[in-house]
């Protein structure tokens, strides 16, 4: 298995070393446009092996000279000049990083999955889709997993129940239009009710992202973990069921949309697309977001009448 991740900074560091501690492949490449970089996070992760569960060839390489891999994971972006207050503020400069790496990276690379990191997600890995010609299935935003994680993390402290047996998904933008699927969300067979200290936690869990780097300046931890728990599920044919974010044709009565919706994974990519039971409440807050997503979408790659980017 040869993994590539584009982009070591904050986020795509984070990922190597979860990826060697959990000797994820066996051949891992570092890739960017700041080799020197690459080398050195390459040679401090060959340091690590003795205590790591696997071992595996580490090097670094420049963007173009990632060739033949199985997964490849972008976490490339521009660098940011002082607070960002929305991941929209990212759009215009990463859709122009994605036109000039995607294409090469899928010419390169014609039988990987890609997983998306880069922000803004959804708009992104839409434009993936788009730029390598792969199908949609071979395209992977992580989108609302980390903020589902988030979800059931907070809501375990509060229900005093570890959050792997809490079943509570977000679903539609990776960003402020995302919502929860509480007419879905259970702890064993007990439904977790639509209660206003539930609310609270999901307007926390809205709000995470943006408080993390408020105080720090990135996220990291978290995301990198979101997205090692996709690659682990692709490597192994888990078959895990994950609210990814996708591009589709129709999802719901949504037509040709990009967001995150729940998904079976596996060592295919995203092998379906499950419809679980919206409420009257939930049927509207997906309308919104995919409304604003496309709006979003249509604004960064010029795809339609939208003059305006919807934060």
């Amino acid at each position: 298995m040869k993994l590539a991740i584009i982009g070591t900074g904050h986020v795509g560091s984070s990922i190597a070393f979860i990826v060697a501690l959990k000797g994820l492949c066996n051949h891992l490449v570092l890739a960017g446009r700041n080799i020197t970089k690459e080398q050195g996070d390459a040679l401090d992760l060959q340091h690590t092996l003795a205590f790591c569960e696997r071992p595996m060839i580490v090097e670094a390489s420049a963007i173009e000279d990632a060739k033949d891999c199985d997964i490849i994971v972008v976490t490339a972006s521009i660098k940011t000049q002082g607070q960002v207050a929305s991941r929209m503020e990212l759009g215009a400069a990463n859709v122009e990083l994605f036109r000039q790496m995607i294409p090469i990276l899928a010419q390169n690379n014609p039988h990987s999955i890609f997983i998306i990191i880069t922000n803004p997600v959804d708009v992104l890995t839409y434009l993936a889709t788009q730029l390598s010609g792969f199908p949609s299935s071979k395209i992977i935003g992580v989108g609302t997993l980390v903020d589902s994680a988030r979800f059931r993390t907070l809501l375990s402290a509060q229900e005093k129940i570890h959050p792997d047996d809490l079943r509570a998904y977000i679903l539609g933008e990776h960003g402020p239009n995302q919502f929860p699927v509480f007419s879905n969300a259970f702890a064993g067979s007990e439904r977790i009710p639509d209660a206003p200290s539930n609310r609270r936690i999901f307007q926390e869990v809205n709000r995470a992202g943006l408080d993390v780097y408020e105080l720090k300046g990135y996220t990291n931890y978290a995301i990198a973990a979101a997205a090692c728990e996709v690659i682990k599920t692709i490597v192994y044919d888990d078959h895990r069921t994950m609210p990814l974010s996708t591009f589709f044709y129709e999802w719901e009565g949504i037509d040709n949309n990009c967001f995150s919706i729940p998904v079976v994974l596996g060592r295919a990519g995203i092998i379906r697309h499950l419809h679980p039971e919206l409420n009257d409440q939930e049927k509207i807050a997906l309308e919104k977001t995919a409304k604003l997503m496309k709006e979003n979408i249509d604004s960064l790659l010029d795809n339609g009448s939208s003059d305006e980017t919807v934060l």
